[in-house]
């Protein structure tokens, strides 16, 4: 789209006729000589005529023309591309994702039915989950005896997507450092300057191996303005090593200004990312940016090339004049001498 950055300059294009009526005329004065002989010169010429060879220069028509491309070009006329937009992140939100052997219990049902186990439905959850986060850095986080970055915080969320589906069970250790994932989480948060800071943890059992206990580490967490949402998977009635510990993750999650949630099934676990997505609503702001591309330079070279054109123009009318003029004046000699020497015997 063409547009002009100075649309105001327009008004200029009357100031030629402004100055015209306005101000008073040019007067020039110039050096003359007084020839008290001009009669005979005009009879020598043998017409009686002076030939005048000065030329009118450039015409008005070009001038008015030369004035217009250069208030277009004043007026900055520039093309608007098409705008192109950035979403800018509001939230980071980081997913602590339990990978211990536990996770490889196939007591949750699929879309179509079939029994998978607690990881795989917890995939299949996610990643609907994560369609719906636009204008939000997501990071995941995976742990068993201890805690691993599997993606920093990224706007990609395909890749995030992509790197979630290549996990499996076991591939971080058989127990559960719950409290270390927390800690990890919270040191990745400490680079982040986004508003809004949250982490949504999965687990289906007890801490296990932390250096650091939950609580504590909710706290930290809580000082930092990080809100942490516990979500328990498995059978609350499991004893021994692989128990539920609903406890602890009540307190991580009261802590550190979030919900706890308890997924018995696949259909309440997506209730329970619903309810998420409800509490957790996503604020998308977008920067714009138009490409724009200065014109100035078209208008500016058609004056300049009128201009030259025409005083090329009046410098060869003047010198074609010139030479008509001399050939004039040397066929009146001609002629003259032709008559003086019929007269002389």
């Amino acid at each position: 789209m063409l547009a002009f950055d100075f649309p105001w300059m327009f008004a200029a294009l009357v100031l030629p006729i402004l100055v015209h009526y306005l101000l008073p005329g040019r007067v020039e004065v110039r050096p003359a000589v007084r020839i008290p002989f001009l009669s005979r010169i005009q009879g020598a010429g043998g017409s009686g005529e002076i030939v005048r060879t000065s030329g009118k220069g450039i015409s008005l028509v070009v001038q008015c023309l030369i004035w217009f491309f250069v208030v277009v070009a004043l007026a900055r006329p520039q093309w608007y591309e098409k705008p192109i937009e950035r979403t800018l992140p509001t939230r980071d939100l980081l997913l602590l994702i339990d990978l211990s052997g536990s996770m490889d219990q196939k007591d949750f049902t699929n879309e179509s039915g079939q029994k998978v186990d607690r990881l795989t439905a917890v995939k299949g959850v996610l990643d609907e989950f994560l369609k719906d986060r636009q204008g939000d850095r997501v990071g995941l986080v995976v742990f068993g005896d201890a805690p691993f970055l599997q993606v920093p915080f990224t706007t990609d969320l395909e890749l995030c997507r992509q790197l979630m589906e290549e996990t499996a069970v076991g591939m971080a250790g058989p127990k559960t450092a719950f409290g270390d994932a927390i800690g990890l989480g919270i040191q990745l948060f400490s680079e982040s300057d986004a508003p809004a800071k949250t982490i949504i943890a999965l687990t289906d059992g007890n801490d296990t191996g932390s250096q650091v206990p939950p609580p504590e580490a909710a706290r930290v967490a809580r000082d930092r303005g990080i809100t942490i949402y516990t979500v328990a998977m498995g059978n609350p009635e499991t004893v021994g090593e692989e128990r539920l510990d609903q406890e602890t993750l009540r307190e991580v999650s009261k802590v550190a200004g979030g919900e706890y949630f308890l997924a018995l099934n696949r259909d309440e676990l997506s209730k329970i990312y619903q309810r998420l997505d409800e509490i957790e609503t996503t604020e998308v702001k977008t920067v714009s940016y138009r490409p724009r591309d200065d014109l100035y330079y078209v208008p500016l070279s058609v004056a300049v090339l009128l201009g030259l054109a025409s005083v090329l123009w009046s410098f060869r009318s003047r010198r074609d004049s010139v030479d008509a003029s001399n050939v004039r004046q040397r066929l009146r000699v001609n002629a003259r001498t032709f008559e003086l020497e019929a007269v002389d015997p």
